[in-house]
């Protein structure tokens, strides 16, 4: 992606959809292929999408995020990559969210609300809520929520203002119309796009999206990678017209 496309509001946005394969090299090559392949400027990529939450081989996880951190700065520099991996730090664990962009890390968040029906606080330590903040990648405003974040108000509140609200995330099957409902309405009432990306395990909900600033919904449970066209002209569109202030 380059300063112009930003400036003219159009973003190409990938959100993926894949089921978890047996081992963890296995999940990386499949994502690195499809970033070689795809032409989005913007692609977001499920929770814990290369290891699943892999308790039984916890450590081995964790070893895993420096493996897979060389080869993901590697990759077109032009594209925008996002996921979250399980990382050691200290003697905790994190799960770690990481926007990657022209051979760096540009922002980094880990998880702050953990799913305590997923027994996650037994393994990862919290974040921190300061943590989640607007960032910036060429004149875009940024946000991220990791799964389990969408559901609290207080962190909408604290994101307002950012165009695109970033999602990845591993949520159930069980709660699938949750996720399709709180992700819409974060979209209408923060006035920006939403991007989940959600596994498509056989216990999970699927409904990856794209959501407009006015709730449009592009989703497709059947395919591994929704790709659609975006124009960021619309969030100041729909705030003029909608004053929330």
């Amino acid at each position: 992606m380059s300063k112009s496309t930003a400036k003219k509001g159009n973003l190409l946005v990938a959100t993926l959809q894949f089921k978890t394969a047996s081992t963890y090299q296995e999940n990386l090559e499949t994502l690195l292929s499809y970033i070689e392949q795809s032409s989005a400027n913007l692609i977001v990529a499920s929770e814990l999408c290369l290891t699943n939450f892999d308790y039984e081989h916890f450590a081995q996880a964790a070893d895993f995020y420096e493996v897979a951190l060389e080869q993901l700065l590697e990759v077109d520099p032009r594209k925008i990559l996002v996921l979250t991996m399980t990382k050691k730090e200290g003697d905790n664990f994190v799960n770690q969210a990481l926007v990657i962009y022209n051979h760096q890390v540009l922002h980094e968040q880990n998880k702050y609300k953990l799913f305590k029906l997923g027994h996650e606080e037994k393994y990862f330590m919290a974040g921190k809520e300061k943590d989640i903040v607007t960032f910036e990648i060429e004149g875009i405003s940024y946000a991220l929520l990791i799964c389990f974040e969408l559901r609290f108000k207080s962190l909408w509140k604290q994101i307002e203002g950012a165009e695109v609200v970033l999602i990845p995330s591993r949520w159930g099957k069980t709660r699938k119309r949750h996720l399709e409902v709180l992700s819409q309405a974060l979209a209408i009432m923060n006035q920006t796009f939403v991007i989940v990306s959600n596994s498509a395990d056989d216990d999970m909900a699927s409904s990856s999206a794209i959501i407009s600033p006015w709730g449009e919904v592009t989703m497709d449970d059947a395919v591994e990678a929704i790709e659609k066209s975006i124009d960021l002209k619309e969030v100041k569109k729909v705030r003029r017209m909608i004053s929330m202030s």
